[in-house]
């Protein structure tokens, strides 16, 4: 079997070159087409002279009273056309990234930053980018950090406390802990709860390996006692519909208290100690963000900064 012929190297064209080209066939005249182009007409001479050059073949037949195209040029003006227009059309698609008129954003966030400051967040930058699809990925710590690691999401908001080697991050507030208590629950009426008054009550709790129970059980073992974790979820809706149905009580981050006016439920600060966590971004060193992850990052860091990430909730 004959081995294949080498192929031949594509030639280096311009797009100064394809509009030159394009515009002598248009006009039949060098002078004309020079107009059109803002040029002279030595100067398009000189680009055409160069291109036939480069392509090995004439491209124009020249008169003193004309100018036609060769066969050849026939099918490079085709040729020229074709990639000009597909040389605007991705200019132009380009240009839509850059000023996020469409796109893709995805964000991984720890449960109570969704549950709390990002809906808001993301309802605002959808209103003024509507063509940037947005996919928000909600887990514990540890899913966010995977979810960053491998490149999945374009950021992730999270704890950046402890945060293992490879992230860039940058903290935005302090998210402090409460109390989550059905309304006729007798510490319902303290306007702050301590720890040790959870000593001995069935806690709802997220999963073990959640960054917030981690932190609950090392300040109860601090204080000499541990919890009883009777029931585990994996979303806050889940664990506020127990408490409320008298399951047990609940200690969640403060941006992901329940909605303001839930009539079974109030919602306490934890004290003594107080417990919080600094959330804010995590990143990849290495990894260039797109403009719509950038104009993202930006609402969210005017959303967080300005306050802590807490909610009150209104007797």
């Amino acid at each position: 079997m004959k081995p294949a012929p080498p192929a031949h190297p594509l030639p280096e064209l311009s797009a100064r070159q394809l509009r030159a080209v394009v515009a002598v066939a248009e006009f039949r005249s060098f002078v004309a087409a020079a107009v059109a182009l803002r040029t002279s007409q030595p100067a398009l001479t000189r680009t055409i002279q160069q291109l036939e050059a480069v392509l090995g073949v004439a491209l124009f037949n020249r008169s003193t009273r004309q100018v036609s195209l060769t066969p050849a040029g026939r099918e490079f003006v085709a040729l020229a056309e074709r990639l000009l227009a597909e040389m605007r059309i991705g200019l132009a698609a380009m240009r839509d990234l850059a000023d996020q008129r469409r796109g893709q954003v995805i964000v991984a966030s720890i449960m109570s930053l969704g549950q709390g400051a990002l809906p808001g967040v993301l309802a605002a930058y959808r209103a003024r980018f509507p063509g940037v699809e947005v996919q928000l990925r909600e887990g514990v710590q540890g899913q966010v950090q995977d979810d960053v690691r491998s490149g999945l999401a374009d950021f992730g908001l999270g704890y950046v406390e402890d945060v293992p080697a490879g992230f860039v991050t940058e903290g935005l507030a302090r998210e402090e802990f409460h109390v989550v208590l059905p309304r006729d629950h007798p510490l319902a009426a303290q306007a702050r709860v301590k720890l040790a008054s959870l000593r001995g009550l069935p806690l709802v709790s997220l999963p073990p390996e959640s960054r917030t129970r981690r932190l609950l059980d090392g300040a109860a073992a601090a204080a000499g006692f541990s919890f009883g974790h009777g029931l585990a979820v994996n979303q806050f809706g889940t664990l506020y519909t127990l408490v409320r149905a008298g399951a047990g009580i609940g200690v969640v981050p403060g941006g992901a208290g329940p909605l303001l006016g839930d009539a079974g439920l109030v919602f306490r600060p934890l004290t003594a100690p107080r417990l919080t966590r600094q959330v804010g971004v995590l990143r990849l060193a290495e990894r260039v963000a797109s403009p719509a992850a950038e104009g993202m990052l930006a609402a969210v860091r005017a959303a967080l900064r300005p306050r802590r990430v807490m909610q009150k909730v209104e007797e």
